[in-house]
Order: C-alpha cells, then structure tokens, then sequence
C-alpha cells in the first residue's frame, strides 16, 4: 500500500512539473531558439568601415541593438546569401562580432535606413536576416557622440 503511494507520488510529480515547468527552463528553452537575440557588450566587438568603435559607443549601440523592437524576418532562399550581405545600396553596414564558444563566432551586419534597420546575422555557413525599428540605430552615424 506505501508502494503505490509512494509511486503515485512520484508519478505526479514528473506529470506536474512536465505540464508546468519551472520559468528558468521556459527560458532556457525559448532563448535557443529566439532570433533577436540580447547580446553582451563586454562579449562583442562593434566596427564600422573597418575601425571599432570606442567602448562607449560601443556600449551604447549594443543597448540600442538590445532594445529594439522586432519587425519581421526575411526568408533567404538558397543562394542568395550574397544579396543580403552585401545589398545594392549605399548604407555601410555596422558589424558586430561576438565569440560564441571558443569556435563559433557569430557576425551581425547591421543596416541602418531611415524607417527601419535591416540586421543579417550570419553564423556557421547560416544567413539568416531581420528587421527591427529602433529609433536611436535609425538616427545612429559616426559621430563623436553617437548620434546626429
């Protein structure tokens, strides 16, 4: 009789935590599979026509890149890569680079338009691209400060 209490018990258990797990699982699980993902300043590198950006500018961009909002994702068909990465236009991308592990790295390329900002992340031989809307990157140039 203690037996089956004991496995009934355990079998609720198991089912209550499947049914409703624990949020730090929930977000674990959701953040591998998130596209617009946060990134860390202290992990990344910010470059732009070739030169990086000083830490506060750095800094700084990574916090407006975080902050943006999500718009849509752009479905990239096989072989056409090479269009999103280098578009036919005169915008020079913002280039974040973050090491990812100690053999992966993953590139952002990010585009900056006046009503929007493309950002193509490429990673392992994958291009994926998305746009998002952030008002301070929209504006965002080479300035001292930052911004215009």
């Amino acid at each position: 009789m203690t037996w089956g209490l004991i496995i009934t018990i355990v079998i609720g258990s198991i089912v209550k935590l499947l049914m409703s797990p624990p949020s730090i699982v929930v977000a674990w699980t959701v953040s591998k599979f998130e596209l617009h993902k946060k990134l860390d300043s202290k992990d990344v590198t910010v470059t732009y026509n070739g030169k990086n950006l000083e830490e506060v500018e750095k800094n700084r961009f990574t916090d407006y890149f975080n902050e943006a909002s999500f718009l849509k994702k752009h479905y990239i068909f096989p072989g056409n890569e090479k269009l999103f990465l280098e578009p036919e236009s005169n915008v020079t991308p913002f280039v974040i680079n973050v090491k990812k592990g100690k053999k992966e790295d993953v590139h952002f390329f990010v585009f900056h338009y006046d009503n929007h900002v493309d950002v193509v992340k490429k990673y392992k031989e994958k291009v994926v691209s998305y746009s998002i809307s952030s008002e301070h990157l929209q504006k965002w140039s080479t300035s001292p400060n930052g911004l215009i």
